[in-house]
Formats: structure tokens, C-alpha cells, sequence
């Protein structure tokens, strides 16, 4: 998906948000966990992750019946390279756990920061 297109398409997923995207959405915005600033449907590389904290490099993401395990595994690996921690909760934790899915949120910011990915390391100096 050319650039272009892959922003479009993060708007369009930003003004369809699912419940639980909405749920975790009214916390984490403003900067109101933790005074991190979260962006949503974030483009990442190929890919648009749920939610980012790209100072914390810190991807959640909230997954639904339609995700595939071996993709999704494919998909973190590679956010992982490029520098990311990344969380996966299902939908259904965020209605029913939502506090346990926030406080292992706050965990990860509170923990070390995570390695900045290689080619970052070599611009910065």
C-alpha cells in the first residue's frame, strides 16, 4: 500500500473505530495515561497499528475474531525490529479486564525504554 494510500485508509479506520478501540481510545487520549501522547490507527511502516506511543515506542493492540495468529506473529516480529514493544489484548479483556489491561499498559511505560532501532541509532549519531 503506497504511503498515500495507507494514510487514507488510517483516517477512515480512525472515523470507524470498534467499541473496544473506543473504550481504551477515552483513556489513553490527551495525554491523559501517564502524559504519554498516543496516536490511534498510527501508520507504522506497512502496517496501522490500534494505538501508539511512538516516544515510548509502544504499539497496543486490540485484537478481534478476525485476526490470524500467524500473520499477527509476522506482524509484531517486524515492529519489534523497527524498535517497538507491542501488547495484544482481544477485545472482549477490554470489557471485561479493562483495568488489568490498563495497568499492564502502564507497566510497559513504566518499564526501560525500549532499543531504538538500528537506523535510528546511526542518524542520531
Amino acid at each position: 500500500m503506497r504511503n498515500g494510500h495507507r494514510t487514507g485508509f488510517a483516517r477512515r479506520l480512525r472515523r470507524t473505530m470498534t467499541d473496544a478501540e473506543r473504550a481504551i481510545w477515552h483513556h489513553l487520549r490527551n495525554r491523559a495515561f501517564m502524559g504519554c501522547k498516543f496516536r490511534r490507527q498510527y501508520p507504522i511502516g506497512p502496517y496501522i497499528v490500534d494505538f501508539a506511543c511512538p516516544a515510548c515506542r509502544l504499539v497496543v493492540e486490540l485484537d478481534g475474531g478476525q485476526h490470524d495468529a500467524a500473520r499477527d506473529a509476522v506482524r509484531t516480529r517486524r515492529l519489534e525490529i523497527a524498535g517497538y514493544h507491542i501488547l495484544r489484548f482481544w477485545n472482549n479483556d477490554v470489557f471485561v479486564q479493562q483495568d488489568t489491561v490498563l495497568s499492564v499498559i502502564f507497566d510497559a511505560l513504566e518499564g526501560p525504554p525500549s532499543p531504538q532501532p538500528l537506523s535510528r541509532r546511526r542518524e542520531r549519531g
